[in-house]
């Protein structure tokens, strides 16, 4: 084998060992999404103080990532493709690490509203159904970052207006819970940040989603429409 060729395969394994990465931080992120949700539904406070514990692996992966990715810049000099698949992961993990943060406050959030005396709750349903939402939407990112599939990460920019629908009603629901009973407000905004939160998750993979057609496509689609992706994706 010449040197050519062994640093050519060097490079190749560097880049796979960073996709690798990218998407066991996003098993991480997606468990700590799944684990808030469960501690604020059944109010396991074992379980809430693990999420805000577990924050600082997150953390790690995107310091790691990042220097691996400064590391192949440095020394391979990617171009075309290679630069923008580098270019693409170092956006995506910043995304997955706020994503992170998003599931840390959940849990944050689900220990003040366990600690009430006697709390009146609004129901979690609606909650949980915009947190299965914006789950969906991180799998399939991730998905379609492994699989370099264009076609589902469009879909995951036109779910958003999902998420965004259900954080709507949501908020809307405990606007009119907090004006028939005034003593509900503090529990309300308190379930309205967690809203918040979720919403913001479906913000961010959307945004990793879009990095995955800047990759395979060459085109920054982040402030067109969603029609205008898919004319985008079919050329």
């Amino acid at each position: 084998m010449s040197s050519s060729e062994h640093i050519s395969r060097q490079f190749d394994a560097d880049l796979e060992a960073i996709r690798a990465n990218v998407l066991q931080m996003g098993g991480l992120v997606e468990g700590q999404i799944k684990s808030a949700v469960e501690s604020l539904v059944s109010g396991n406070v074992a379980l809430m103080t693990k999420v805000i514990a577990e924050d600082h692996r997150v953390n790690a992966m995107e310091v790691k990532i990042d220097e691996a990715c400064s590391q192949v810049i440095a020394r391979r000099q990617p171009a075309a493709g290679d630069l923008r698949l580098v270019m693409a992961v170092i956006k995506t993990i910043t995304d997955l690490e706020r994503i992170g943060d998003e599931a840390e406050k959940i849990a944050r959030m689900a220990k003040l509203l366990s600690q009430k005396q006697n709390p009146t709750i609004p129901r979690y349903q609606e909650i949980k159904h915009a947190a299965e939402l914006a789950l969906d939407m991180l799998r399939k990112s991730l998905d379609s970052f492994a699989r370099l599939d264009v076609v589902m990460a469009a879909q995951v920019v036109r779910q958003d207006d999902q998420v965004d629908d259900e954080f709507r009603a949501i908020m809307r629901y405990l606007i009119t819970f907090m004006m028939e009973d005034p003593r509900t407000i503090s529990t309300s905004l308190e379930i309205l940040f967690v809203a918040k939160a979720i919403e913001r998750i479906g913000d961010h993979a959307k945004n990793m989603a879009e990095y995955v057609i800047y990759m395979v496509k060459g085109r920054d689609v982040r402030h067109i429409t969603v029609d205008e992706i898919d004319k985008e994706i079919q050329q």
